[in-house]
């Protein structure tokens, strides 16, 4: 199975919110002491997986 840009895009995409929600969950239930910096850095993994997606069909 040959991936495209877009494929490739697409499934960075989908690895990227599934990281995201899993430092935010980390942070949430786990590391409660330092749970900002866990949520600030998933937040950070949203946003690049925003970035991601609205490159799809640019590239």
């Amino acid at each position: 199975m040959a991936l495209n840009k877009n494929g490739v895009l697409g499934w960075a995409t989908l690895v990227m919110i599934i990281i995201g929600i899993g430092l935010i969950a980390l942070g949430a239930y786990r590391y409660t002491d330092v749970g900002f910096g866990f949520a600030a850095i998933g937040l950070g993994f949203f946003a690049i997986a925003w970035v991601f997606n609205a490159l799809k069909g640019r590239v």
